[in-house]
Parts: structure tokens; sequence; C-alpha cells
């Protein structure tokens, strides 16, 4: 299963890290993703931050806050680059609960407060949760099922599975767990990340133009019982973007259009 999906990911992939990667050095790579990954995720959960926005946010901190946007929107982001700091920098850690709530501690640690008086960053959510249109299972069942997700997760890291579909799986069923009070998303999409990051490849990063089509695949998963809607997800999503910045680099390449 997936095989055409894995084939063509796999042949960008090599293109895409001998074209645009190798030619970078890491650090700027990084924080260009870092600055991409923190907009388009916290854009899915309603922040309205563009690139533009965050990559001025991190060059300058809050010390200037651009204009339109509320200082929550800010320290939401600003707590993002730290999480994401986090995840990126611990690729050698355990893939365990320690990992999984410290990352959503420093995702929500100055806005928690805000959102859900009482609550603790990087604590299970002690109440029933709903998100949207979606009410989840029992919470205590929920959250009781956590140390299962990362142990079989940590598992299948160890067995030839390819990482697009450990990535997925894990999310799906992470985000169908929600077990905390706030962050949820977020946090597992930088999950899903290490995991593709400790494998050597390239992040997936879903626009928040997509955020539809992200939102009906995890519907699958409650639906119909099937993460395969949303493996084939992270797969296109992948290869749109690898895709998208070859092309553009091929354009900008082009010094034909400037010549007289």
């Amino acid at each position: 299963m997936f095989e055409q999906e894995i084939e063509r990911y796999e042949r960008v992939r090599k293109d895409y890290e001998a074209r645009i990667k190798a030619k970078m050095s890491p650090t700027d790579y990084m924080d260009w993703h870092e600055v991409l990954f923190s907009t388009h995720s916290c854009g899915i959960e309603g922040n309205s931050f563009t690139v533009d926005d965050t990559r001025i946010l991190k060059e300058q901190g809050l010390a200037m806050v651009p204009v339109g946007h509320s200082l929550l929107e800010c320290t939401e982001m600003s707590d993002h680059f730290r999480a994401f700091r986090y995840v990126t920098t611990h690729l050698d850690a355990p893939f365990d609960e320690h990992l999984l709530r410290e990352t959503n501690r420093l995702v929500t640690e100055n806005t928690l407060s805000y959102r859900a008086p009482g609550a603790v960053p990087g604590e299970y959510t002690k109440e029933d949760m709903v998100a949207g249109d979606t009410i989840f299972g029992d919470h205590e069942q929920l959250v009781a099922r956590v140390p299962s997700l990362m142990a079989s997760t940590a598992e299948a890291l160890t067995q030839d599975i390819h990482p697009m579909i450990i990535a997925a799986r894990f999310h799906g069923f992470f985000e169908y767990l929600h077990p905390f009070r706030d962050g949820n998303g977020r946090t597992g999409r930088l999950m899903s990340n290490w995991i593709l990051l400790r494998a050597g490849h390239p992040l997936v990063i879903i626009n928040v133009k997509d955020r539809a089509a992200y939102i009906n695949a995890l519907r699958q998963i409650r639906g119909e019982g099937t993460d395969e809607f949303l493996i084939s997800f992270f797969f296109q999503t992948a290869i749109s973007r690898m895709e998208e910045e070859l092309a553009q680099k091929r354009n900008n390449t082009n010094l034909g259009l400037f010549l007289f």
C-alpha cells in the first residue's frame, strides 16, 4: 500500500535535497522552515500572521509587534518558535511522553492561561474536549491511551516502515485522542515532523489554504475508522511543496529574463 506515493515522494525528495537543501547552510535552512512552519501551523488554528509578519517577529522579537496583530497572536507565535527549536534540537531524545508534554508546554506556555484559566501547560486535560463541530470522547479514556500511542510509534520507528506513513499515522491518532487542554494541533504537527526530521526527511508543512482538506482527512479517522486519507494527504502535501519550491528555484535561476 502507498507504493506509488512512496516512489513519487522519494524521486522528488532526492531532487529537492540536491537542488535546495544541500545548497543552503543548515542554519539558514532551519530558520527558513521555522518561519514557514510556524506561520502555517499557527494559521491553521486561526492565527492571522503572514510569512512576512512571522519573519519580522523572529528577527526582532516582541519589541516589534507587526501592525494589525494582537499581543496574544504574537505571544502564540513566539511560543511556537521555542517549541520548534526544542523539537528540532532533540532528535536524539526518546519518542515518549516527556518529549510530547514538553513540546505542548512550550507551545502553550504563555497563552494557555488566557484560553483556559486554571489549566497547566504540558499537562493532560482534566475535562472533555470539543473543537469546532467535533466532540471528543471521554477524556480519561483517551488520555489513558497516550502511553500506548507513544510506545507503538516508537516501536514503528525501529521497523521498515516509511517515515511519512509513521508521521501521518501518529498524527491522526494523536489528534483523535486530543489529550491536552490546548495546542493539540500544533503539538501533533511538531511531533510528526520530529519523526520525519529524525529520519533525515524534509518537514511536512500543511499550508493554511489546505486547512479544509486537512480537517476532512482527520475526520475520516473518526468517521470511517481509517487513516489512509490522512497518509495520502501527507504524501501529497510534501510532494506539492517540494515541487513548488523546485519550480521557484528554476524560475529564479533563469537569468535570460534579464538580458537585453
